[in-house]
């Protein structure tokens, strides 16, 4: 298993979590971490901030409801994950953004927060549970009934079906 998959298990096992849709707002203040809204470019999605102790999440509050909750659970994949990469300030402050380098998911980290993301917001044994009592005609129907179920984007619910190879793809 992953080292983004483990870590996503262990927190949802730590919390008792074990039936969607996950609440990764809940799941940051369970952390420590404040999730604030902010007025960011619109290739931003969102940052962790850590400085002093703290752990701030900033998300972007011009996206849609499933993206913001997605940034949500990328920052936590960071937070546990991640050490964070420093940005150069009069502080010793590091950070972490997400954004539409992060989305194409050609760093390290960025793959590894987007996975832990999917493996939280849709863990395998739920997905693989819901899946199997669906009764959808299509791969299509099978993503929105399951998009809808643990609450995430379609495209988001396609791409984890098809990395844990429930579909071979669909028509989006």
């Amino acid at each position: 298993m992953a080292r983004a998959d483990a870590a996503a298990k262990a927190l949802l096992e730590k919390f008792s979590l074990d039936k969607p849709p996950i609440d990764p707002y809940g799941l940051a203040k369970q952390l420590g971490a404040t999730v604030v809204p902010q007025n960011l470019a619109s290739d931003v999605s969102g940052m962790l901030l850590r400085n002093d102790g703290q752990q701030v999440i900033g998300i972007n509050q011009t996206h849609t409801k499933n993206r913001r909750k997605f940034t949500v659970a990328h920052e936590l994949g960071h937070l546990l994950l991640h050490r964070g990469r420093p940005l150069i300030l009069d502080s010793d402050l590091r950070i972490n953004y997400r954004d539409s380098v992060s989305s194409m998911a050609t760093d390290r980290e960025e793959i590894e927060a987007n996975r832990f993301a999917a493996a939280l917001l849709a863990p395998e044994a739920m997905v693989r549970a819901s899946a199997a009592r669906v009764s959808a005609p299509s791969a299509d129907d099978l993503v929105d009934a399951l998009a809808r179920e643990f609450e995430i984007s379609a495209q988001a619910m396609s791409f984890r079906l098809m990395n844990l190879g429930i579909i071979s793809g669909s028509g989006r």
